[in-house]
């Protein structure tokens, strides 16, 4: 693919492609069909940075290629959402000649929701003043009749905002209505689509089960809030500091009751209960944690946290890296079966691929 560029008509066969291959790497565990959850084939991503890229007067966006590392002008990005697409041209107008706008400007960060809520971060190769604080609240005013962006300044240990520093995602999710707050600079779920797909799936597997669950790598509660409508008690940790007080956030942002989330490691978490330990004030002993739901980044599950998940009835695996995932389930699967395998294309147009387990213990 081109940088910055789609191509639809490919999109239908690089997603086989994709499927296969989860197939082939999957192929020695007895697994159903996958179920096969497809992107949008253009303006799917919630998340987008760029270069600024000077030339005299004129001023636009800019990439690098990732073989040959040539910059490739941007002047049109439909890999991004709507909301991103058609603000970036806008913004360029605004700033090209607002000196205290445009002045070293090196970087240009955007963060959107399906809900239509944008959040600008202009990174600068130079201290900011309150003369850029000024310009920017200007500009905010002056595009608020069109536009609910919000403007963050940012140079080298330093960060200026006009309002805040983070935008509020809300959707339904088969009735329920969900709010969450995305911090700029920490993970959100880049392709919001596919994300509500893949809460779809897991509240669908959630509602067959019972007792308590446990989330590990709950991020900013993006699982854990949806599911809590089906588990007694829902104990989720991170060891993201930033994601932990979104989490908080979120919980109280939805009315959740049942939900507790500990800023702690998986690795932590391993060993506290094979100590019987309290997670911090949490007594485990009292809890009925039948079902886990792990979401790891790309190097999957470390050996001890196999150990810990194996132990329970049921498994939820959001793999990011069916390679490591493969790893994993050469472990689970001698005491658990798969019963559901999904596929969710998080980024089309690319290698990477989202995977969806469910184990249930035999």
């Amino acid at each position: 693919m081109s940088v910055g560029q789609v191509f639809p008509e490919h999109y239908p066969q690089q997603l086989a492609d994709k499927v296969s291959s989860v197939q082939l790497l999957l192929n020695d565990f007895n697994h159903p069909e996958p179920e096969v959850y497809p992107s949008s084939p253009s303006n799917y991503r919630l998340r987008a940075e760029f270069r600024i890229w000077h030339d005299a007067d004129d001023i636009y966006h800019a990439m690098f290629d990732p073989q040959s590392r040539d910059k490739v002008r941007i002047d049109h990005f439909p890999v991004a959402c709507k909301t991103i697409a058609d603000f970036m041209p806008v913004l360029l107008k605004h700033i090209q000649f607002n000196h205290e706008l445009r002045y070293k400007l090196y970087q240009v960060d955007y963060l959107a929701t399906l809900s239509g809520e944008l959040l600008v971060s202009l990174i600068y190769k130079r201290p900011l003043t309150n003369s850029w604080l000024d310009q920017a609240k200007q500009l905010t005013d002056t595009l608020a009749d069109n536009y609910n962006v919000k403007f963050i300044g940012r140079s080298r240990k330093q960060k200026l905002m006009v309002s805040t520093d983070y935008v509020t995602e809300q959707f339904d999710l088969d009735g329920q209505v969900l709010q969450y707050q995305q911090v700029e600079g920490s993970f959100t779920q880049p392709n919001g689509s596919v994300n509500l797909k893949m809460l779809t799936w897991a509240k669908g597997i959630a509602a067959g089960l019972s007792g308590d669950l446990l989330e590990l790598y709950c991020g900013n509660g993006n699982f854990s809030i949806a599911l809590t409508p089906f588990f007694d008690n829902v104990v989720a940790t991170e060891i993201s500091r930033t994601s932990i007080k979104s989490a908080q956030y979120n919980i109280s942002l939805n009315n959740v009751s049942n939900l507790q989330v500990l800023q702690m490691s998986a690795e932590d978490v391993s060993a506290a209960l094979q100590q019987g330990s309290k997670l911090k004030h949490i007594d485990l002993a009292n809890m009925n944690l039948n079902t886990v739901l792990v979401d790891p980044p790309r190097a999957g599950l470390d050996s001890d946290t196999v150990q810990l998940v194996s132990q329970f009835k049921d498994i939820i695996y959001i793999s990011c890296n069916p390679e490591t995932l493969a790893q994993n389930l050469t472990t689970l699967t001698t005491t658990h079966d798969i019963v559901k395998l999904a596929v969710f294309d998080q980024f089309p147009y690319t290698h990477h691929i989202e995977t969806g387990v469910w184990l249930s213990k035999r």
